[in-house]
């Protein structure tokens, strides 16, 4: 019996966490590490801690209650968690688990001090670390008192900062079990913390330890502040030494810990030498090539030993593509150039690195391009920096900040010096919207060749056309022609903006040239919308039909009601045509609006308030005129300038061209997206056929299998039982992740900053892209189907991608986390005519849902007004 209650630290390890939690599971495995020295002790079992809950007739039910509780109800939670706390340590600890317990103590040394740790089930783990948020006592002497602890620890549980992280970090109350680990207390003259990697920078070959003197309570509690040392390839690279003026002690009678003051003389001396340091990181070292990742290790040192008294991974860290050839490597963000930085399934990732026109490497859910090569030449170098630079500032900045690290990117030359590309530079396309027009027809053409093959493929055979879709999907992503319009839309905005800041003093010129250009697909998508509320507008039955409506199809329901019909028809003539995208559009396995039309509702209804009837007509009208005119004055004051005539005449020029391929910067992603429908379709009907078999629990699992899986899924009719749900964890995990703008591969984390002049205290800095300064009301949406907007309000957001267009015809500016002059969002705010700043830092985060602030779209900064 004693063993069911009772087991011994070399008994437990990575595979008994639902028997001794995680803490006692890490220590097992700890124990078993050649030359890592552990305290003697043992774990008292979950199944201990079962019993003793089960003397409470009403935890289950407070369970329940306390699970149905909204995380942000924080006086629910304080409530329920109190109660729960207060009956666990009423119950008195059951006499078979004190038996054995006081057995255990026996044979170790029942008079000993004793540390008595809380170990639950969700606790040091891969994706959540659990640091801090449950009980632990030290320096406990006696059966009684350790008995006493050990029902604390186990009413920990329910503190109100652990049932409020495992809120967030979905984990359910009710699957959570505490053992708690008893060890022999060890005295330290010092301990603290090691991180292996550099918890900060996420960088793996610099470690970092935090030491103070005494029990390692005073570094947690905050009561000093430790000597920082960082450790890099066997050497103290970097040292602080912290004024630690108090320290913890063990009380020397037994029972309890004290804080003490410091010596004087003691408290500027390091509490570890170097070589203490760098052997402290070498255990570590050890420790993290066991356990497989980097790792955040508590210590103590008795004389000249260390003990190792917990490790856990280290769960902030960004993780890195995991490309072993031992060479340098820096990798540029996907997300933020596409405005998705959302974490990705794995079906979303490989698909889009199967139709991507340059490898890409995942990394946290998240994927990203290896540019070693491009920076490490000339050339490649100077124009990966003009072109990042122009688009997004602070990923150059971080790139920047990559090469002043000498030695880092190697110097390569240039592939031709001093020769042209190999053909010679393609000549420039004739400023002719037709262009424009055969390009669009082309794609058109390729998707219905597409939908056409691929209506009679299923099973294997599917997956086989797919990857020959695949190589014509970037066929048409490649088209020079393509390309080319691409980038004279880009060119030109860059021209005018250069050369009318030149000349005239004028800040982004190309903000207000550019409104209500032809053939935007993106800025028509928003308008069409305003067109899809003048028909519901006259209902009021259909509008408050509507007010009611969450995420489900409620398509069908409108027929019965007063002009339902009119409201259907319109609703299904957009999704016809705009139905396949959706917010983080470049995953396959988002929702499509046309799989949840209910999700283009409040942007609906936001247009039946806040317009009137003909509103996308007057407004496309009014951006032209604005367009127009602006046109006129700027090249008014050029004919006045010396050789102003032949200025006028090339900014002419440029308006002519920037408004005829500008727009169809939109259009390739439209097409992606349109393509990227019919795959999905395909591919969930397989999904529901490994169901029908039994293979699959439910059509959406399929999403977490690569397209390669998924292949060999259908070919074999077989799914390894595990995958899914460790692809579920890993993702939950992913999510919980910032990637960064830049990562190298020794894991450091680069974001970049802004360097420049001009920006009033206080202010946040982003990047310019939509000219123009407005005040308004800060609507802070991380959720565009939760959106409830009202004219002259300001969009804050981390992001926009194409599926947010809707929401912009009726906001006054926009302001997201992540952007680039030529980002999509940044393209149609332009189109919008909002000012608008982009790469503001946490902005969702430091601005609050209804304050008013000012966005300056010329200067690129946004003021809190209260």
């Amino acid at each position: 019996m004693s063993e069911e209650y009772v087991r011994g630290l070399a008994e437990a390890g990575a595979s008994r966490v639902a028997v001794v939690g995680g803490k006692g599971a890490q220590l097992g495995v700890l124990a078993g590490i050649d030359g890592i020295d552990v305290p003697d002790g043992f774990c008292v079992t979950t199944e201990a801690f079962r019993r003793a809950v089960a003397e409470v007739p009403s935890i289950g039910p407070r369970l329940d209650r306390l699970s149905a509780l909204d995380p942000e109800d924080r006086e629910g939670v304080r409530a329920l968690s109190a109660e729960l706390r207060a009956s666990i340590e009423a119950v008195a600890v059951p006499d078979g688990v004190a038996a054995a317990v006081t057995g255990a103590l026996a044979r170790l040394g029942a008079e000993a001090a004793y540390a008595v740790r809380s170990s639950a089930t969700a606790e040091d783990l891969p994706t959540a670390s659990f640091a801090g948020q449950h009980d632990s006592y030290m320096n406990i002497v006696g059966p009684e008192a350790v008995l006493r602890h050990i029902g604390r620890c186990w009413a920990s549980l329910f503190t109100e900062r652990a049932v409020t992280y495992r809120q967030r970090n979905g984990v359910d109350h009710r699957t959570v079990r505490m053992a708690v680990v008893v060890q022999r207390m060890v005295f330290p003259d010092a301990s603290g913390v090691l991180f292996t990697a550099d918890p900060v920078t996420g960088n793996r070959k610099a470690a970092t330890v935090d030491a103070g003197f005494g029990l390692g309570e005073a570094l947690v509690s905050g009561l000093v502040n430790p000597d920082v040392f960082t450790v890099r390839e066997g050497e103290v690279v970097a040292r602080a030494v912290g004024a630690k003026e108090r320290a913890v002690r063990a009380l020397p009678d037994g029972g309890g810990t004290r804080e003490v003051a410091v010596e004087p003389r003691r408290q500027r001396e390091p509490a570890l030498t170097d070589a203490q340091v760098v052997r402290l990181v070498g255990l570590g070292r050890r420790v993290e090539a066991h356990l497989g990742r980097p790792q955040d290790i508590e210590w103590c040192l008795a004389g000249e030993e260390f003990r190792i008294v917990q490790s856990r991974p280290i769960t902030t860290l960004f993780p890195v593509p995991e490309v072993r050839d031992g060479e340098n490597r820096v990798y540029v963000s996907v997300g933020h150039q596409q405005m998705m930085t959302d974490a990705m399934k794995p079906l979303g990732l490989s698909m889009w690195q199967l139709t991507a026109m340059v490898p890409m490497h995942e990394a946290g859910g998240r994927l990203f391009v290896d540019v070693t090569r491009t920076l490490a030449s000339p050339a490649g170098r100077a124009g990966l920096l003009d072109l990042s630079g122009r688009s997004d500032p602070l990923t150059r900045d971080a790139l920047e900040t990559v090469l002043d690290r000498e030695g880092f990117v190697p110097s390569l030359p240039d592939a031709r010096p001093g020769g042209p590309a190999a053909g010679g530079a393609a000549a420039p396309i004739e400023t002719d919207p037709a262009l424009v027009t055969a390009l669009v027809q082309r794609s058109e053409a390729s998707l219905a060749a597409l939908e056409r093959g691929i209506r009679s493929k299923s099973g294997p055979e599917l997956f086989d056309f797919l990857l020959e879709a695949f190589e014509e999907h970037k066929r048409v992503l490649s088209d020079p022609l393509s390309i080319q319009a691409i980038m004279a839309g880009m060119e030109a905005t860059w021209w005018l903006n250069d050369r009318l800041r030149e000349w005239l003093g004028e800040k982004n010129a190309a903000d207000t040239l550019t409104l209500s250009a032809p053939g935007n697909i993106t800025s028509e998508m928003g308008l069409a919308l305003l067109d899809v509320a003048d028909v519901i507008r006259p209902h009021a039955e259909v509008v408050a039909f509507l007010r009611g409506v969450g995420d489900e199809d409620f398509m069908g329901a409108l027929e019965g009601l007063a002009g339902g019909a009119e409201a259907r028809t319109a609703i299904g003539a957009f999704l016809d045509r705009y139905g396949m995208r959706c917010a983080g559009e470049i995953d396959i396995t988002r929702p499509r609006w046309r799989e949840r039309p209910g999700t283009l509702v409040p942007a609906i209804l936001d247009n039946v308030r806040n317009f009137g009837p003909g509103a996308a007509e007057r407004r496309f009208a009014q951006g032209r005129e604005q367009a127009r005119k602006k046109g006129e004055e700027l090249l008014s004051r050029l004919r006045e300038l010396p050789d102003g005539e032949r200025k006028a005449a090339e900014t002419q020029r440029m308006i002519d061209r920037v408004r005829t391929f500008i727009g169809y910067r939109e259009y390739p992603k439209y097409m992606i997206v349109n393509r990227q429908s019919v795959y999905k379709r395909a591919l969930l009907e397989e999904a529901d056929g490994l169901v029908r078999a039994g293979v699959l629990a439910e059509p959406e699992d399929a999403f977490y299998l690569t397209f390669q899986e998924f292949h060999e899924a259908v070919r074999a009719q077989r799914v390894d039982g595990g995958l899914v749900r460790r692809r579920k964890e890993a993702f939950r995990s992913h999510q919980a992740l910032t990637p960064p703008r830049v990562l190298t591969s020794e894991g450091e984390a680069l974001n970049g900053a802004y360097r420049r002049e001009g920006v009033p205290a206080g202010a946040l800095a982003g990047l310019p892209v939509s000219a123009g300064t407005v005040e308004g009301r800060a609507r802070v949406v991380l959720d565009m189907s939760k959106a409830d907007l009202e004219a002259g309000d300001i969009l804050v957001t981390t992001f926009t991608d194409p599926s947010w267009s809707p929401l912009f015809v009726g906001i006054a500016g926009l302001v997201t986390e992540v952007g680039g002059l030529m980002t999509h969002g940044a393209v149609i705010a332009r189109e919008y005519g909002l000012p608008a700043v982009v790469g503001v830092g946490q902005a969702t985060r430091l601005i609050r849902d209804g304050q008013r602030i000012r966005v300056h779209g010329t200067d690129g900064y946004v003021e809190i007004l209260g």
